[in-house]
Formats: C-alpha cells, structure tokens, sequence
C-alpha cells in the first residue's frame, strides 16, 4: 500500500510542480481549479495500474472516478476558460503582493491542493491495495447506489445554476428550484456523496481507515472551501438569501420548510 502511495504522490508532486510553473507564466492561479478532479483521476489510474490485478471492484472504481473526474474538469474548464482569475487567488494576489505571491502560491495552492488530493483519495488507495476481495458483495452495490445519488445531485445542481445564471433576468435573484428547492448547496452535497461511495467501496474492499479521506472531503466542502465560504459571500451580496435560508436545509436535501 504504502508503495502505491508514493508513486501516486511523485507523480502529483511533478504535476502541480508544473502547473505551478505555467500558472507563473501565464500569471494565472485559477488553472489549478481545474486540475482538482483530474487529479484523482490520474491518481487512481496509478493505483490501478500499479497494483497488478484488475478485479471486478478495481474496474468499477476506475470508471465511476473517470466519470466524476472528467466532468467536473470539463464543467470548470467551461465555467472558467477566458474569464480571467478568480477573485480569490487577486486577493491573494493584493493581500501577499505581486512581487512574493508568484512563488508563495507554490505553497499555499499547488502544493496544498496536490496533498489534499493525495488525502482524500485514500479510499481509492484502499479499493486498489486490497486482493482477496474480488467479488462485488451488497456494499458494492450500495456504494454504486450512493454515487449514482451524488452524481445526480452534483451535476444537476451545477447544471441548474449554470441554467439559472446565463439568464440575465435572474441577475440578483436566489435560485430556488429544483435540486435547489432541497438543499442550498446540492452540488456540495452531491459531491461529498459521490466520496462516501468510495469509502464505502473501500470497505467492501476489506480495506476500512482509508476512508478516512471521504471524511476529510466533507469537512472540507462543509467547513472550508464550500459552503462555509458561499454562504458568507451570499448573505453579504443577496438579501434574499435570508430568506431562502429560512426555508432550505443547509447541506442535507429536504423538503422546504413552511
């Protein structure tokens, strides 16, 4: 196991290395957004490939991390080609100044997004170490029935408020309808479902504390870089979120209520 590790880890290491580099060129920090889901997609074809059998749970782990990875670099390149850089990383910019971010963000994003990859695909690391475990049991199909849900959710939320915004009358407006109707963030939720269908694959696996990495992926989306984040941003730039808070559970889809 830990032999797969760091094959996977060199291999994340020389690439955010790289994009670092081309981010300094191009002075444009956002492009490490879009190698977030091709990053696990990369990282779990080493573990793949690496581990000398290809068993029916490997192969199934394989396409449903391709599947998740290549569309969520696909939406985010399409959301964000030739829009600039997020106003994130010019804060980040403004906050350390021109003359030290250029190599500060080396640290505080690529190298930090490369370990954070390497820490949440932990359950793929578990699906792809383990032999003796061939045969898909019930849980295996319980993860499949988990991720089916969180793809759902995630892409459809994404395809919704992508829907949403291109309307120039929505502009100010709270989008509402839906997956949106459920949950405030059913993208986030999605997301964070389509990892706990890793951990569970994980266990099926036989392979139980690497799911470890499903746990760290929700506090991220949670606590972190997600909700937490958005949730401030809106309540400071839309009154009428206040409202829809009210109504709308947080995290965890349900009916809104009265």
């Amino acid at each position: 196991m830990l032999i797969l590790f760091l094959q996977a880890l060199f291999i994340i290491f020389i690439l955010v290395t790289l994009l670092w580099v081309l981010s300094v060129i191009i002075k444009n920090v956002s492009i490490v957004d879009l190698f977030w889901g091709m990053g696990f997609v990369i990282v779990n074809a080493v573990y793949f490939y690496s581990s000398g059998d290809f068993s029916s749970r490997k192969i199934l782990v394989m396409v449903l991390v391709s599947l998740w990875g290549l569309r969520l670099f696909l939406y985010l390149s399409w959301r964000n080609i030739g829009k600039g850089e997020d106003f994130r990383y010019q804060e980040f910019r403004r906050e350390f100044g021109v003359d030290r971010y250029w190599w500060f963000s080396y640290f505080q994003t690529f190298l930090l997004q490369g370990g954070l990859i390497m820490l949440v695909s932990l359950p793929l690391l578990g699906v792809n170490s383990q032999t003796g475990y061939d045969a898909l049991n019930w849980m295996d199909y319980l993860g499949i029935l988990v991720f089916i849900i969180g793809f759902i959710f995630e892409a459809g939320g994404d395809f919704q408020l992508a829907r949403f915004k291109n309307n120039t009358n929505n502009k100010g407006k709270v989008l509402n309808t839906g997956f949106w109707k459920y949950t405030r963030h059913p993208n986030y939720f999605g997301d964070s479902a389509v990892w706990w269908s890793f951990g569970i694959f994980s266990i099926a696996a036989g392979s139980y504390w690497p799911v470890i990495g499903s746990i760290i992926m929700t506090l991220l989306i949670i606590k972190v870089s997600g909700v937490a984040l958005l949730e401030k941003s809106l309540n400071d730039t839309k009154p009428q979120y206040r409202e829809y808070i009210q109504k709308t559970n947080s995290f965890f889809p349900w009916f809104p209520k009265k």
